[in-house]
């Protein structure tokens, strides 16, 4: 004989998979989404702070993106990955409101 079920089923109930196919995407490619800006086409992902073990330079700002900082990370899509580059999230949100910028040693 089986154990009794303590919880109830309900509809809605979080462990149950949905049908969403935007969280099915993002599950099965690891978060990578693709944007479309003035810039051209991307392929992002979010990186949480717990992720984040070492420190990248941000190409907007060329400041230092510190271990444990929440940052994105950006590629072409079709190209090999040499492309590939860490953001702060909020030089990556306004890289089409600024110019370029010469780094700061």
């Amino acid at each position: 004989m089986s154990p009794r079920r303590n919880s109830p089923r309900r509809k809605g109930d979080p462990a149950r998979p949905t049908s969403d196919p935007d969280a099915l995407l993002l599950r099965v490619t690891g978060g990578e989404r693709r944007e479309t800006g003035p810039d051209g086409e991307w392929a992002v992902r979010r990186i949480s702070g717990a992720a984040a073990a070492k420190p990248y330079r941000c190409p907007g700002c060329h400041q230092e993106i510190p271990p444990g900082m929440p940052h994105v990370v950006a590629w072409r899509p079709f190209g090999d990955g040499d492309d590939r580059r860490h953001w702060h999230s909020s030089c990556w949100e306004k890289r089409a409101h600024r110019g370029v910028r010469p780094p700061r040693y």
